[in-house]
């Protein structure tokens, strides 16, 4: 999964995530849905805050932990976007980057 699509005279910036594991969360979770929500919000929050750890040049973070709880019963849409969140926040300084 890629947030890429800046314009030519922004900086670039690409976030790939392996695989986003949905854990304690019901089994009628649709996937795809949340995939899709969480993709946009995070391409939303990249354009408009940028991505601070990487201000300084190419940084790999193999995980991200510390960050804040997910609702479990929230939508497919709202759990997508509250995954960007979090997953922004950590790249944002928030959060314990291992």
């Amino acid at each position: 999964m890629g947030v890429n699509g800046t314009a030519p005279d922004e900086p670039s910036v690409r976030v790939d995530i392996g695989e986003l594991v949905l854990d304690g969360f019901g089994r009628d979770v649709d996937a795809a849905r949340v995939s899709a929500s969480f993709q946009a919000e995070l391409t939303r929050l990249v354009r408009e805050h940028g991505v601070p750890l990487a201000a300084d040049g190419g940084r790999a973070l193999d995980a991200l932990a510390g960050l804040p709880p997910l609702p479990a019963n929230a939508s497919a849409r709202r759990l997508g976007q509250e995954i960007a969140r979090a997953v922004h926040a950590g790249l944002s300084g928030r959060g314990e980057v291992r």
